[in-house]
């Protein structure tokens, strides 16, 4: 479920009234916890912590005047999403995250490759979330990216 808008302010304005406090926690939460360098934008239609490309100027191998995605949180149909790059190129950082998750939340973990769905929005574990921001400096990103998806 894409919004089609051009700020954040707009997307958090067109999701359910139920979900904009939870999408603006997530947000803040992610803001205060993400090394210097990635930007906050709309991107792909959900709110993006992405590596501009002051700071990467090839952007996006898949679409590349993008900037580099990392982060994204959306408001599904049936749930909150947030979408995280890193894990789905790391599996060690995957597997902390999973074997962590249990500490910070009595919901099943219910993710895919890289996107972890919150269908219970009273049992999203933001202080771990905080704490995966963390994990990773832009320059690892953009040095992860480049050897996982095999770009030079």
């Amino acid at each position: 479920m894409q919004i089609k808008v051009d700020t954040v302010e707009e997307y958090i304005n067109q999701i359910p009234e139920e979900r904009k406090e939870v999408i603006q926690k997530l947000r803040k939460i992610i803001s205060e916890n993400l090394p210097e360098g990635f930007r906050e934008e709309m991107s792909y239609g959900m709110i993006g912590y992405v590596v501009p490309h002051s700071l990467y100027p090839k952007g996006y191998h898949c679409t590349p005047k993008l900037p580099l995605p990392f982060i994204n949180i959306a408001s599904q149909k049936n749930f909150v999403a947030l979408y995280h790059m890193n894990l789905y190129a790391n599996q060690s950082l995957m597997d902390w995250f999973v074997s962590e998750y249990p500490k910070h939340s009595k919901a099943k973990l219910d993710i895919g490759k890289s996107c972890m769905r919150f269908k219970k929005l009273d049992q999203i574990p933001y202080q771990l979330i905080g704490e995966l921001a963390q994990k990773i400096t832009v320059e690892e990103w953009i040095k992860t990216y480049e050897e996982k998806f095999g770009i030079a």
